[in-house]
Formats: structure tokens, sequence, C-alpha cells
């Protein structure tokens, strides 16, 4: 596996006469932070899908440090330590925010189910705060999920994933939906958790912006194929990005910047 956290080897996946992965490769390195990119319906959701288990490949392989993870559900990839966020939060929208995370903290632990009120030791609120702290949300933890605006929501899905020993963290689309105030604010926070945790970050994004900021790498996809995959300057000046996936929000900005 020449060192690589996460290898991908010929994913193949199809949905009748819809090609979704088309002889899909990557490697992707331990600590990385890789931007996805790529129009809607490009496969990059399908990509990850597949690396955490919540769809099987019909051809080509996945390993995780060596081991061949491709047929594994998605409670044992996540309890190998890949973890992901959504682009719709997964939060308990009656629970409070604080709660949600014990919850999540049992879950990892093995202890969930269980009755709410046997995870409310001291011990595991203290830590349920320690998180919440981390990602700025420690002020609102008796709050519902459904009183957070969608920048807080999307905030604690992701310190949801973070939760256990996480050395890959994957996120689709974490700036979707929240203001332009919000954006880089949110990716600060859970960017410096991640590096805190040495997890390698893998993000689906279609704000450019976002990607060139803080991504190392850059990984593009059209038509279930991956188009670049390089630093960040080399992939948006590549013909097929430009003419496929980036090139009118590129012409857009540059005319503007002029």
């Amino acid at each position: 596996m020449s060192g690589s956290l996460i290898s991908a080897r010929g994913l193949v996946k199809r949905f009748g006469a819809v090609t979704a992965a088309d002889n899909v490769s990557a490697e992707i390195r331990a600590q990385e932070t890789v931007g996805i990119i790529g129009s809607n319906g490009a496969g990059k959701t399908t990509f990850v899908n597949m690396v955490t288990g919540y769809m099987k490949p019909d051809d080509g392989s996945i390993h995780f440090r060596g081991r061949d993870i491709t047929r594994l559900p998605p409670r044992e990839v996540t309890r190998l330590g890949i973890r992901r966020s959504f682009q719709v939060a997964q939060l308990f929208p009656n629970l409070s925010v604080r709660d949600n995370v014990l919850v999540a903290l049992a879950a990892s632990a093995g202890a969930f189910p269980s009755p709410l009120a046997h995870l409310r030791s001291r011990a595991r609120i203290e830590e349920a705060d320690q998180i919440l702290a981390r990602v700025g949300l420690a002020a609102l933890a008796h709050r519902t999920t459904t009183e957070l605006p969608q920048g807080q929501r999307k905030l604690l899905d992701i310190a949801l994933a973070m939760i256990g020993q996480s050395a890959a963290l994957l996120l689709d689309e974490p700036t979707s939906g929240i203001s332009a105030e919000e954006k880089f604010p949110l990716m600060d926070l859970v960017l410096n958790a991640a590096r805190a945790a040495d997890a390698t970050v893998l993000f689906i994004e279609h704000d450019m912006e976002v990607v060139e900021r803080y991504a190392e790498r850059v990984i593009a996809f059209y038509d279930g194929r991956i188009i670049a995959d390089d630093e960040p300057a080399r992939v948006f000046v590549d013909a097929d990005v430009r003419r496929f996936v980036v090139g009118t929000e590129l012409h857009r900005r540059e005319r503007s910047r002029a």
C-alpha cells in the first residue's frame, strides 16, 4: 500500500445504466487534508459512501491501514477509525446538544442503546462538555438541536463524527447551507480539531474558496471518474477541471479581481 492510510483501487459502482464510479483509484496518506470536487452526480459522494461502508462497490477494493475493508458494514468501518459527517446533519432533534454528544459517546463505547439517564454520569457529562468546548458549542449544551442555526448543527454533526479514535474524517459538504461569514470559522474549528488528533480529512465541497484555502490536495471527479489529483494550484488550471468542474466559478472570480 506504499504507506497509504486509505487505498482505493479500481472501484466500480453502477445503478442500472448509470456508472457512478468508473475504475476509481486513489491513495490517501495519513494526516492529509484533501478536497474532493465535482459537479452534482460526478461520483464524489458515491466514492465517500464506498470508503465508509455505506455502499458496496461492484468491483475493486478498499484497504485501510493495509486491511481489506471493501465489504465491511459502516459500523465496523467506523470502529476501525474512518468516520464521516453528512450533508444533512444526522442529529436527534428532540434531544439537547449535550445529550446528542452523550448518545454518540455511548455508541462509540458500545453502550448504546441504553436509557439516556444511564448515560449521564458525571464523567460522561464532563467528556461531552469538553467535546463541545473544542468546537465552540459549550454555551449551547442545554439547547435542543432544533434551536440551533444551520452552521451550528453542522458543527455539532462533525463533532459527533470525530468522537473516538479517528484516523480519517470524511465530510460531505461541510459548508453547505451556512452563511459566508460562518464557513471559514467552521472550517478552522474542524481542521484544528482534526490536526490535534493527527487525523486525515477528506471533504467534499462545491465552494472553491473553501477548497483553495484549506485543501493540501484536490481530487476532481467528472462522470464517475477522477480527472485530476494534485495540489490545488495544478488542479485548478487543469483543462478538464476548468471545463467540466470549476471553470464558470473561477472565470467569474477572476473577472471580479481584475
